[in-house]
């Protein structure tokens, strides 16, 4: 009896280990995995991924966006460039011909270190127009002694009142000034004339302001700067 029990319980030990293996077939459509992967297509080409990797490939599935629309380019007020001798003007001069920048390109000379006297003005007006308007204004006060600048430079459109040679004469025309109810004169020194140059470039674009520079590039003493 007992040796008929301990055959039964053996069996039943193998019946379970052979379920458990997947030996006796489908029983529920939910096999352990040794015999899923024997039944599956080209199961040897089969291989695991980390889940970095996986993450990966999905990014890399993923539909490119489109190109983000470039902005218009940029304008560039002013920049100027320079300290050129006359050789080297020229020379520069020369290389940015083929940018043909007509009207927006202009040279000026730059002054020198030493001061040579003062001048009495009011600041410039911002156009012709501008400053003949202000001068009706001194007219209308009285003031008869003065001179439209309209040189290219920074006092274009300035309104000169006077030279001299000392700081004293300067700030005693200016206090004449403002007893006559002018106070937007003002005093600054003059420079000697200089040798130097410089080109000043208005309304550029970005990509003209790059060529620029490139050619600028080959004058190593110059610099580039904004202007107004």
């Amino acid at each position: 009896m007992l040796k008929l029990f301990f055959f039964l319980l053996l069996a039943a030990n193998a019946a379970l280990f052979a379920f458990g293996e997947g030996y006796l077939g489908h029983f529920s459509g939910s096999e352990r995995e040794p015999a899923r992967l024997q039944n599956q297509q080209n199961a040897d080409k089969l291989a695991l991924v980390s889940a970095a990797k996986a993450s990966a490939n999905v990014a890399a599935a993923a539909p490119t966006p489109p190109p983000v629309a470039k902005d218009e380019p940029e304008t560039i007020a002013c920049l100027e460039v320079g300290n050129f001798l006359l050789p080297d003007a020229r020379r520069f001069e020369a290389q940015i011909a083929a940018l043909d920048l007509g009207d927006q390109q202009a040279r000026r000379n730059l002054p020198g270190q030493e001061i040579t006297g003062y001048i009495v003005y009011i600041p410039p007006q911002g156009s012709k127009e501008g400053a003949d308007k202000k001068a009706g204004e001194l007219r209308a006060l009285g003031v008869t002694n003065y001179f439209v600048i309209s040189d290219s430079g920074p006092l274009r459109w300035a309104i000169s009142l006077g030279v001299f040679k000392t700081e004293t004469a300067a700030q005693n025309l200016l206090a004449a000034l403002n007893k006559q109810g002018i106070h937007s004169a003002r005093s600054a020194p003059r420079m000697s004339a200089s040798k130097q140059m410089a080109f000043q470039f208005r309304g550029i674009s970005r990509e003209t302001k790059a060529s620029l520079l490139q050619i600028a590039e080959k004058f190593p003493a110059q610099e580039s700067r904004a202007c107004k």
